[in-house]
């Protein structure tokens, strides 16, 4: 695919978070900032086109739409921004750690991880997609054939639940790095991965042995779309980023950016 269909990414992702908590300690998180000069952002580079690596002037570097928006955030703050790379599982939990002051990963916006950490507001929406053997396509039509199969899902993502309930009678299999499940898939380890529509199909071009099925894979009703995650209580760190999302979906910064990043990473494989 050259062109993305960037229409889910829209104003209406826009709604203001109303601050709450210990006004007191999310101040001091925005000071603590700008008095380090940095601001830490954890990630997980294996997630085209929002995070990924290339060679650049010799040296593996990160880059992406996500790593795009927290320089906008770090310009915000007039700091520096320093990126943390990790296994999307320990992407959150480096924000109570204080390894990270903000979290950017294709972090799905659910409930349940708002007990534990503040989110921005939405900034990208997405579907998800099944990948498969190409010579495996004609198998599977439904998430019924998939029963005796393994399903493989990135360990601690929104994709590792749609496994748990959409893929019954199928054994989920929860794997560190999304590259991790395309080489399983390839290698017959496991039968399918779930992976988010523009990651998937950015490695199914990369892959010529691979496609996406024609599975009807169901978003989750409680599922939000994509936001920055924060330690909880940095309610007015939350309103600086919110204001760089607000601006950047406004003026269509975001889309040009995941634009953008898809084309790089499509040259770079």
């Amino acid at each position: 695919m050259k062109k993305l269909a960037l229409g889910m990414v829209g104003l209406a992702a826009v709604a203001t978070l109303a601050a709450c908590g210990n006004g007191k300690s999310a101040t001091n998180q925005v000071d603590k900032v700008k008095k380090a000069g940095v601001l830490k952002v954890a990630l997980s580079p294996d997630y085209p086109p929002f995070e990924f690596q290339i060679i650049k002037d010799g040296k593996n570097t990160i880059v992406g739409s996500d790593v795009d928006l927290a320089n906008a955030i770090g310009k915000k703050l007039g700091v520096k921004v320093k990126i943390e790379s990790m296994d999307f599982n320990n992407v959150l939990a480096s924000l109570n750690t204080g390894k990270a002051d903000i979290a950017i990963s294709g972090i799905s916006k659910e409930p349940s991880r708002e007990k534990s950490v503040n989110f921005s507001d939405v900034y990208y929406t997405a579907s998800n997609y099944l990948v498969v053997k190409k010579s495996d396509l004609s198998k599977y039509r439904s998430v019924e054939d998939f029963k005796g199969k393994k399903v493989a899902a990135q360990k601690g993502s929104t994709q590792e639940g749609i496994v748990t309930s959409q893929f019954k009678g199928a054994t989920e299999i929860a794997l560190p790095q999304i590259g991790d499940e395309i080489n399983e898939v390839k290698g017959g380890q496991v039968q399918g991965a779930v992976i988010e529509n523009l990651i998937a199909k950015s490695y199914v071009a990369a892959n010529s042995d691979l496609a996406i099925a024609n599975v009807d894979v169901k978003t989750p009703k409680d599922s939000c779309g994509s936001a920055v995650a924060l330690p909880k209580g940095s309610d007015e760190l939350t309103k600086v980023v919110n204001s760089v999302i607000k601006e950047e979906l406004k003026n269509g910064q975001i889309n040009k950016d995941i634009q953008k990043n898809y084309t790089l990473s499509e040259n770079n494989k």
